[in-house]
This record gives structure tokens, C-alpha cells and sequence, in this order.
């Protein structure tokens, strides 16, 4: 497989990329540890060690392995570019400041230049493989809360329901949830990232149940808001304003967009009905190996949206002491507008 796209219009030489996803995104295994190196010529090394190296040979494709224990693992990717004849190097800025530092030292006859915009874009654009894996993982997690929230009545706690909801995934095909699975009764579902907790769903509460599961690598996210009897009044109008924010948005956004343009599709409904202050996030992110991906669709954005990016589409209000509504959905970006790989229904009462 060739990466030349990766070096139109830069000048490096060669990328080394040692995060866990990215190392996935290019080798498609599964580590704890390595190094990915990709090169303007095509010549592509994988460096891991022992623990890896069977399976390595045996399933990474297009790479030539490298073995290195903990304490070679640095000197060998210098020793590899040296014999590649590299000279400049894009790496990930993310790195944690001792492991950049240790990178540094030992490739300090090499020019460093930060790559991770140029990455976190190639990744941003999906294969349509990569967009299958997603679709079955979403097909999953909507299947697992279908089957999970038949079940619940009052008296049931968050925790339990997270986990009913995780436990059902998993046995539906998920090879594990994509993130901490969010459960948020009543009052707690003003706060957007509750932690689950023994507290006990209670007849009219509102249920926000945000979810995702994990197939071949790739992730899934949808939010549900529900109402386990009667919802008081001003939850019902706060429901119809995000969801209709939300349908406003997914039929309007279209590849060539900016994300800050797709972010103000919903924001400015939300603003327009009075409730732009309760509304603090962004209206969606990137989705695929990791849960947030580039790009972040949000406020002062200006990364243009391209064909099959996957982004959620996720609107919400969130009022102290009353609750929160989110609606959240799964887009594929295309030409004209988007693909909705979310069927789950949007019925606020159960």
C-alpha cells in the first residue's frame, strides 16, 4: 500500500508515529508498544518487540518488522532512518513530554518538524472499509440499547443500566464499548459527561443514555434521551428544540462546509429559542479508531469537511436541577449532504 498522499506539498522524509491508534490506523494490529515508520519512497517499517513478533510477520502486510526490546526501542529508529537516508522527520506532538524528550535526544541529527495535522487528516477521511466497520458498530450498540431500555423500570440504578447496556454489546458482537458508557438519571442529565452512579430511576425521570461499541478497531457514538413516564413541560420543549436543531443540521451539511458553518446550523436554532447559553459543547466531533477524532465540528473551526469524514451530530440543552437533553447521531459526509448511519428511533417517552 502506498501512503504517498501523506507527502504532497511538506518535505519530509519519513513519518514516525508511535500512538496506539495510529499504529493501529497503519499496521491494522493491535499493541501496546512500537513505532510506525512511513517513508516518501514507500520503504515502511514496523518496530515492536518480542511479545509482537510472530504475529507481526504474520499479519502486517507492506512492512518490513523491526524487533526492539524497551531499552533499544529509540536507538532503533535512528539506526532505521539512518540506513532509510532520511533526513526529516514529521512525528506526533502528542507525545507525553519525557517520551518527547527521550525522541528528541536520541534523533538529534535529524530535522523534527510536528506531522500531527497531516495525519489527524488522513485518518479523518474514511475508507469505505473503515466505514463498514463503523456501521456494524453502530448497528451493534442500537440493537444493545433496544434490547437494554425494554427492560428498565423504576428502581433500576445508573450503574446498573450502564452495565446491562455494556454486558448487551458485548454479547451482540462488540469487542468492548468504545468509551465509559454514559447513564444519567433525572437531574443528572444536565451534566453532559456524568459519571454513572447507585442512584435509582424514578417514575417521570428523564434517562440520557450516551453509548458506543467497538468492531474490528472502530467505534460507534449515539445519545438517547428518554422519559421513563410523563417529562415535565419544559423537558418536552427542550426536546423538540434539540431535536429539531439537530434535523436541521443533518439535512444542510455537506462536504466543502467549514466545520465552524456546520457547528452554527444547530448553535444558531438553539440561540434563536433562548437557550444558546445552555448549550456548551460542540455540536460533533470525528469518529473511527478513537471515540474523538479529528475533526472537532465546533465554534471557530475552519477545517473544511470533506467526502466520508464520519462525524457525530450532537446537539443538546442542559439545565441545572431540571435535566439535559442530548440527540446524538452518526454522519458520513458525502458531496450533497451526509448519510445518517444512526436508524435508532428519536421517541422522547417510553
Amino acid at each position: 500500500m502506498s501512503y504517498s498522499d501523506l507527502f504532497e506539498n511538506n518535505k519530509f522524509d519519513a513519518f514516525v508515529l508511535m500512538g496506539e491508534s495510529n499504529r493501529f490506523y497503519f499496521t491494522k494490529f493491535e499493541t501496546s508498544f512500537g513505532a510506525v515508520i512511513i517513508t516518501r519512497d514507500n520503504h515502511n517499517v514496523f518496530i515492536t518487540d518480542f511479545r509482537y513478533e510472530t504475529e507481526a510477520r504474520q499479519h502486517v502486510d507492506n512492512f518490513d518488522i523491526v524487533v526492539a526490546s524497551f531499552g533499544e526501542f529509540y536507538g532503533k529508529i535512528c539506526d532505521t532512518l539512518t540506513k532509510l537516508g532520511v533526513k526529516t522527520v514529521g512525528y506526533e506532538d502528542s507525545m507525553p513530554v519525557g517520551e518527547f524528550n527521550e525522541f528528541k535526544a536520541a534523533l538529534k541529527g535529524f530535522t523534527l518538524k510536528s506531522a500531527t495535522d497531516i495525519i489527524d487528516i488522513k485518518r479523518a477521511v474514511k475508507t469505505d472499509e473503515e466505514i463498514g466497520f463503523i456501521k456494524k458498530a453502530q448497528s451493534i450498540a442500537e440493537a444493545a440499547l433496544k434490547k437494554s431500555i425494554s427492560t428498565v423500570k423504576a428502581g433500576v440504578t445508573e450503574r446498573e443500566l450502564m452495565a446491562l447496556i455494556n454486558y448487551n454489546m458485548v454479547l451482540m458482537g462488540a469487542e468492548k464499548y468504545s468509551f465509559e458508557t454514559i447513564v444519567a438519571f433525572g437531574a443528572n442529565s444536565a451534566q453532559p459527561h456524568h459519571h454513572p452512579s447507585d442512584i435509582k430511576l424514578e417514575r417521570d425521570d428523564v434517562i440520557l443514555v450516551d453509548m458506543g461499541a467497538k468492531y474490528n478497531g472502530y467505534c460507534s457514538d449515539m445519545t438517547r434521551t428518554f422519559c421513563l413516564g410523563t417529562p415535565d413541560n419544559r423537558l418536552v420543549t427542550i426536546y423538540d428544540i434539540v431535536k429539531k436543531a439537530q434535523e436541521y443540521a443533518i439535512a444542510h451539511i455537506k462536504a466543502g462546509m467549514t466545520c465552524h458553518d456546520a457547528d452554527a446550523l444547530a448553535r444558531e436554532y438553539i440561540v434563536s429559542n433562548g437557550y444558546g447559553d445552555k448549550f456548551g459543547h460542540s455540536f460533533g466531533h470525528g469518529v473511527g479508531i478513537d471515540i474523538h477524532e479529528a475533526p472537532r465540528v465546533g465554534s471557530g473551526v475552519d477545517i473544511v469537511l470533506a467526502p466520508n469524514m464520519v462525524i457525530t451530530a450532537e446537539p443538546g440543552i442542559y439545565i441545572p436541577e431540571l435535566g439535559g437533553v442530548r440527540i446524538e447521531d452518526m454522519l458520513v459526509v458525502k458531496e450533497g449532504g451526509v448519510e445518517d448511519i444512526t436508524s435508532y428511533d428519536k421517541k422522547f417517552i417510553i
